[in-house]
């Protein structure tokens, strides 16, 4: 229709089916592989940006919808038994992770930044459908946490082009640990980054996870989603100042690292700080 951006649901429901077969248990069978696909879609090879990507909206969380077109919120979704359960918050961080840090244009609906948990309607007669500020005032910890992760994460792609840019190689994708990770870059200037998303239950921990990466030397562990839970998390796990790629060419890169990934989480390491 001559537009210059599209709206695909290739990455939403494949990140949705994905985050719904996780709750049958750490066993649970999860298949990654469409989720790599899903992280390719474009209209145009060179502008991976004409994609508009969501993960929730408001057809799909509409009370006055029915049937199969209304979906649960994504913190519903992760633990349908609890939307506040660990379970439901780092999943929903996974989610919202992969979404902020893929091609394409992202969209945040109203409240999934905040593990809102509730359909939503525009008809006033509905009070108890409404957002519950006062939740994200103080009165429920866990959302004011997940506020501050979102937030964070939305500077983090203000701050590192790459996450922005066109260049993409989702280089590791393991159904059996649940892991999956994505180079990002800047094609002909680099500013390279490394996502790393795992939806295992369990840490790798001590250095764990060997992993590739595009570039040897020292790679800066610029976000990690484990110290969001309970904020400041001070049991969280990570690679606190980073990393050495020193190893063994890995996953099809030049050389590789072993890595502590934090159970159900999202982390980034990249060459420098970024930028604005």
């Amino acid at each position: 229709m001559g537009f210059d951006m599209g709206y695909s649901d290739a990455l939403r429901d494949t990140l949705r089916d994905l985050i719904a077969q996780t709750t049958g248990g750490r066993n649970a069978r999860v298949n990654l592989d469409k989720l790599r696909d899903a992280l390719y879609m474009t209209y145009e090879d060179s502008s991976r940006w004409t994609v508009f990507q969501c993960i929730e909206n408001h057809d799909l969380l509409d009370f006055n919808h029915t049937g199969r077109d209304r979906q649960p919120r994504i913190a519903a979704l992760a633990d349908p038994t609890n939307a506040r359960s660990w379970y439901a918050r780092s999943r929903a961080k996974v989610a919202t992770g992969l979404l902020l840090t893929a091609p394409g244009v992202p969209m945040i609906f109203m409240g999934q930044e905040f593990l809102e948990d509730k359909y939503w309607t525009d008809w006033p007669g509905r009070p108890e459908l409404l957002i519950w500020w006062d939740g994200l005032a103080g009165r429920d910890k866990h959302m004011s946490d997940q506020h501050r992760f979102t937030r964070d994460l939305m500077w983090l792609r203000r701050k590192h082009p790459a996450l922005r840019g066109e260049g993409i190689n989702v280089f590791h994708v393991h159904n059996d640990t649940r892991v999956i990770a994505i180079h990002r870059w800047l094609p002909g200037v680099g500013r390279d980054v490394v996502v790393v998303a795992s939806l295992n239950e369990s840490t790798f921990y001590n250095h764990g996870y060997r992993l590739g990466f595009p570039g040897g030397g020292h790679w800066n562990e610029v976000f990690n989603s484990d110290i969001y839970d309970q904020w400041f998390n001070p049991n969280a796990q990570g690679n606190p100042g980073g990393i050495t790629a020193d190893g063994p060419g890995w996953d099809g890169l030049p050389t590789s690292a072993e890595i502590t990934l934090p159970a159900n989480s999202v982390l980034v390491f990249a060459r420098d700080g970024g930028d604005f």
